[in-house]
């Protein structure tokens, strides 16, 4: 009642009798002091800022087929092949063998002219497939498990991790750093990620804005000295050309490696935003 009629604005010696006024102000004088305790505790609450970049190298070669699609892309190329028309190449192909079948019942008396023949052209397309040697899908980077290596899983997204110290304890996390004065989110993760790659590496970013975003709180101690957590703004990027030059703990890990690598609830939270074949 006393909070309403305070909190209201109204004359005390209105609303309330004799008796209570002296009451009444002093429940005034307490709800002030509280009003005001918890207002300055929440503007001492300080975050950090921090920018983190998501940087993924998209597949460099398709997905092997699965059983069914490999099913369906035979069909589609038996039917292709009965409904198609005759090549240019066969059309040709069947007039050199009827023009040898001509010749062979027929007297030519006729000079021999060396010519080149459709079956001699395919002979060398042949040859010329032969000698070619594809490119292998498992590099000796995916045998020997080298992380920090672009030359693995090829078809597959990968994400950088960088091994960053955070309180006394060392995790592999996305490059991120704490925000500095008169820098805009972006511009701090621009920097970040050149504090930790080097001036070697290009990446795309796509647009100004975070994707997602992370808070934690710090431990007691650092919130006795005014710190009283992160706010972590992550900023999808992508890889380009280049390589990580500077002399930093890396890795270039895959959906699955992920689980095993990010902390929980950084995983968690990346999980939300980050889309994996």
């Amino acid at each position: 009642m006393f909070k309403q009629i305070l909190r209201s604005g109204c004359n005390l010696n209105e609303s309330l009798p004799a008796k209570l006024q002296k009451v009444a102000a002093v429940c005034s004088n307490v709800i002030q002091y509280q009003d005001a305790r918890m207002l300055t505790t929440a503007n001492t609450k300080k975050w950090d800022l921090y920018s983190a970049v998501c940087l993924e190298r998209h597949p460099i070669v398709t997905q092997s087929m699965q059983e069914i699609e490999a099913k369906f892309h035979n069909m589609l190329k038996t039917i292709e092949y009965e409904n198609s028309l005759k090549s240019d190449y066969e059309l040709k192909k069947e007039a050199e063998n009827k023009q040898e079948k001509l010749n062979k019942t027929e007297s030519v008396d006729d000079i021999n002219v060396v010519m080149q023949t459709m079956q001699d052209i395919e002979d060398i397309y042949q040859e010329e497939l032969n000698n070619f040697k594809f490119a292998p899908r498992v590099t000796k980077f995916d045998e020997q498990n080298i992380t920090s290596s672009l030359k693995r899983k090829l078809d597959k997204n990968l994400l950088l991790l960088v091994q960053q110290k955070v309180g006394d304890v060392h995790y592999w996390l996305p490059p991120q750093g704490i925000r500095k004065q008169g820098e805009t989110m972006r511009q701090t993760a621009e920097r970040v990620l050149q504090d930790a790659c080097g001036t070697k590496i290009k990446v795309k970013f796509y647009g100004n804005a975070p994707i997602g975003f992370y808070k934690y709180k710090y431990p007691k101690k650092l919130c006795e000295q005014g710190n009283y957590g992160a706010k972590i703004f992550y900023f999808l990027a992508k890889y380009t050309d280049g390589d990580v030059s500077n002399d930093v703990k890396h890795q270039w890990l895959d959906h699955e490696e992920l689980k095993n690598a990010l902390p929980k609830e950084i995983k968690q939270s990346i999980s939300q935003f980050i889309l994996f074949p």
